[in-house]
């Protein structure tokens, strides 16, 4: 909701301070003013030494600022696949009815925006709507009063159940873990006694931890390289810029259990010696932000953070852009840029943050370290299997019956997974695993083990690991359309392979399920596919065709073939 406060008292606190405060002074005069305009621009500008056409440079790339003029409230319809699937179009539609405008309009009392977004990390609870900053799931298109006036009692919780409970070791994910609940069961004993820097770093290593953000690279490895390296100050960031359609779990452990990510944080901190740990937040997560604020709150209160600790930890949100997922876009993100990937090497473990040594984890990596310091490795890997140890998030979503977050060990079948989620709903068409930038399976895959080494021989990835499940009552070649607009949309341009590639498969994909393809479409379709893939500057463009050539290969007949 924008207020009138004057922009000086708005941009107090970032007086001096320099560019790389520039998004938190953008989101403040957003939230105050409800958009950043010239004078607002100018203002920050001058506050923070930065040109002003940087500062437009910056409001212009990230969707969740505006440089226009905008409602008291702007409402946000999620049109990712499974919102998609699950009547985004109706409840959108139904709310342009209640409102008398349409989609990107403003209600001529200049009281509510509407617009679509490409995904709101809300998957489990489609169709998925964000008022403000308070979510709505699942919206109704029959209650359309009832969506635009959330209660906060009412906001989506995280639906979380599993074969094992490691990660998710808490009683009930609706009520985030205090900080008494946290320590009672054991949090914060891994850092109070937690061994030398070296032998930290080889627990993680003895582990056989590797990142769940995609990459899966060895955590200690990373720790370790980050350790060695010359350079100070050092820094830590937690990457919870989730912003992948299908993959909420950052989310449900942030709402849930705040202090596991901080301990695994501080950990990590201690580990390679960094005086400043930096959590990268997305910003459409106005939940899990109260919720992870107040745990910092408690946490330096406790005297875990802050300068007797000898580590300061920070919340930077994110703005609303994909490709800030990515660790170098990120790393341009937090220094008050916009968020293009960097060329590697480089690489972040000597030239990460500010140019110095920088460990960045995801934060269901980090969740796992306090575990894995308290009970020992081998506790961590009496779950999954040799080549892929330790027990695994699961964000279930679409046609099952339970949607939510599992938590597993490696080596669970497809199938298995998604009996723990109640099983499927109709008849398995399709499943995308991996998020939206995956593959898609049949059901003959129910069979396979999720693990790193038999997806990578069945050429799969794990990615995300995300299971998006369609059914046969849904149309396919729209969530082929879905994916590709969602990459089309969140390019950040800096390389043309993908920048000028999503938009090719988009057009291609229209022309083809349109019956309108001219002879040489179908080979363009791979080829520009191949060439993102093989030529992409990071990893939105390198598995933006992964959905699309998987169900190429899979069902022929959906391309007329």
């Amino acid at each position: 909701m924008s207020s009138t406060l004057p922009l000086d008292r708005i941009l107090a606190p970032y007086v001096g301070k320099g560019r790389t405060m520039l998004l938190p002074a953008l989101h403040a005069v957003q939230e105050a003013h409800g958009h950043i305009g010239p004078d607002a621009a100018t203002a920050v500008a001058r506050a923070l030494d930065v040109p002003v056409a940087e500062v437009y440079g910056v409001v212009e790339f990230y969707a969740l600022f505006s440089p226009q003029p905008k409602g008291a409230h702007t409402v946000r319809v999620c049109h990712g696949p499974v919102c998609r699937a699950h009547g985004a179009d109706q409840v959108a539609q139904a709310l342009a009815e209640h409102l008398g405008i349409a989609e990107g309009e403003t209600t001529p009392d200049g009281q509510w925006t509407l617009e679509r977004f490409p995904c709101l990390g809300l998957c489990e609870h489609a169709p998925a709507v964000l008022v403000d900053d308070r979510a709505v799931g699942p919206a109704d298109p029959a209650q359309p009063e009832a969506v635009l006036h959330p209660r906060p009692q009412d906001e989506p919780k995280p639906v979380v159940g599993g074969s094992v409970r490691v990660l998710t070791a808490w009683d009930d994910p609706a009520q985030p873990r205090s900080l008494e609940a946290y320590r009672a069961a054991g949090g914060y004993r891994a850092l109070e006694q937690a061994p030398a820097p070296a032998d930290l770093i080889a627990a993680v290593k003895a582990s056989g931890l590797f990142g769940r953000g995609g990459a899966a690279f060895p955590t200690g490895l990373k720790w370790q390289f980050a350790a060695q390296a010359p350079g100070r100050p050092k820094y830590v960031v937690v990457n919870a810029d989730e912003s992948e359609p299908g993959t909420f779990k950052d989310r449900a452990l942030l709402e849930a259990d705040p202090h596991a990510v901080l301990e695994g944080a501080l950990l990590a901190a201690r580990a390679i010696a960094a005086e400043r740990v930096y959590v990268y937040l997305r910003g459409e997560y106005g939940r899990a932000y109260r919720i992870l604020q107040a745990a910092l709150d408690e946490a330096r209160a406790a005297g875990y953070i802050g300068p007797a600790a000898g580590v300061e930890v920070e919340i930077r949100r994110g703005a609303g852009a994909y490709v800030c997922g990515e660790e170098t876009a990120l790393f341009e993100s937090i220094e008050g840029k916009r968020g293009y990937p960097r060329l590697k090497p480089p690489y972040p473990t000597t030239h990460g943050l500010f140019g110095k040594p920088t460990v960045i984890n995801n934060v269901e990596t980090l969740a796992a370290v306090p575990f894995i310091v308290r009970e020992g490795p081998d506790a961590y890997r009496a779950y999954g299997t040799a080549d892929s140890p330790g027990p695994k998030l699961f964000p279930i979503s679409g046609d099952v019956a339970r949607p939510g977050v599992y938590e597993a060990p490696f080596g669970i079948t497809l199938g298995d997974l998604l009996d723990l989620a109640g099983g499927p709903r109709g008849e398995v068409q399709a499943i995308l695993l991996g998020g939206a930038a995956g593959f898609f399976v049949g059901p003959d895959a129910l069979n396979l083990p999720l693990t790193l080494e038999d997806l990578r021989a069945a050429g799969l990835s794990l990615g995300s690991a995300a299971v998006m499940v369609f059914s046969q009552d849904r149309d396919l070649r729209q969530v082929l359309l879905d994916v590709a607009h969602f990459f089309a949309e969140e390019s950040c341009g800096k390389c043309y392979p993908c920048q000028l590639g999503t938009q090719r498969q988009v057009e291609l994909l229209q022309r083809v399920f349109a019956g309108q393809a001219r002879p040489q479409d179908l080979a363009l379709l791979d080829d520009v596919g191949w060439t993102m893939t093989d030529a992409s500057l990071c990893g939105l463009g390198q598995t933006a065709a992964n959905a699309v050539l998987s169900a190429k290969r899979l069902w022929p007949h959906l391309f007329g073939l």
